[in-house]
C-alpha cells in the first residue's frame, strides 16, 4: 500500500460545459465516507431541477479497490465510468466528482456522453486545489527519563511527528511514521535497549 495520495483540500466551484445544447454543470468534493455522497449530490438536485441526470464517481483510500460509479439513467457505462477515469487520470482519492446535465434536445449518443461527461469532470478537476496527504500509523515508545536524549535525537533525524506525550520518571512518546514503516521502525526502535516500542493500533 502507498503512504501517500493525492485528494482535493476543498470543493470546486461550479464548471460548465456545453455539447449540442447539453449543460454538463461539474462538482468536485473532498470526502471521507461514501455515507457523504448521498448529501452532497441532494442541494444539486435541487439547483439544477430541469437536469435530469446527476451522474457520479468517488474514490477512497490509498489503493484502489473503494470506488463507485453511477450513470444515473444514462446508457450504463456512459457517465460514471468516464468521470471515475478522470478521477484516476488526476491519481486523486477521497474524492467524491458530481456531473449534472440538462438536455439540450439534441441526442449525444453513447460516444458522444461518454465524451461529454470526460470533459465535464475534467473541466471540474482541473479548477480543485490537490493536495499530498499521508498514510501514518502510530507508535507507542516507552523509556526512562535518561534516554530522553537518545529518544529525541532518533526522532528529529527522522523527522518523525510527535503525538502524545508522557515525561516523568518513567516516560512516554508516540510518534507518528509512514504506514509502510511501521514494522521496520519498531524494530530499531527495540534495538536500542531498554527503550521499548510497540504499535497503536
Amino acid at each position: 500500500m502507498a503512504d501517500s495520495y493525492k485528494t482535493i483540500t476543498k470543493p470546486t466551484t461550479e464548471t460548465l460545459y456545453k455539447d449540442r445544447g447539453s449543460k454538463f454543470y461539474g462538482y468536485a468534493f473532498p470526502i471521507t465516507s461514501d455515507e457523504e455522497v448521498n448529501d452532497l449530490i441532494a442541494p444539486l438536485r435541487n439547483r439544477h431541477p430541469k437536469a435530469g441526470h446527476h451522474c457520479y464517481a468517488w474514490k477512497l483510500g490509498a489503493d484502489d479497490n473503494n470506488y463507485r460509479a453511477n450513470d444515473d439513467g444514462e446508457p450504463s457505462h456512459s457517465a460514471g465510468d468516464p468521470i471515475l477515469g478522470q478521477i484516476n487520470s488526476y491519481e486523486l482519492s477521497d474524492v467524491l466528482v458530481v456531473v449534472s446535465r440538462i438536455f439540450g434536445g439534441t441526442k449525444l449518443g453513447v460516444g458522444g456522453l461518454i465524451s461529454a461527461y470526460r470533459e465535464a469532470a475534467k473541466i471540474s478537476l482541473e479548477t480543485a486545489q490537490i493536495k499530498v496527504r499521508t498514510i501514518t500509523a502510530s507508535i507507542e515508545i516507552k523509556f526512562e527519563y535518561p534516554q530522553m536524549s537518545q529518544v529525541m535525537r532518533f526522532i528529529d533525524e527522522n523527522n518523525f511527528k510527535i503525538g502524545k506525550q508522557e515525561l516523568t520518571a518513567s516516560c512516554i512518546i508516540n510518534i507518528d511514521v509512514p504506514a509502510s514503516r511501521q514494522e521496520a521502525v519498531i524494530a530499531q526502535i527495540n534495538k536500542m535497549y531498554p527503550i521499548k516500542a510497540k504499535a497503536i493500533e
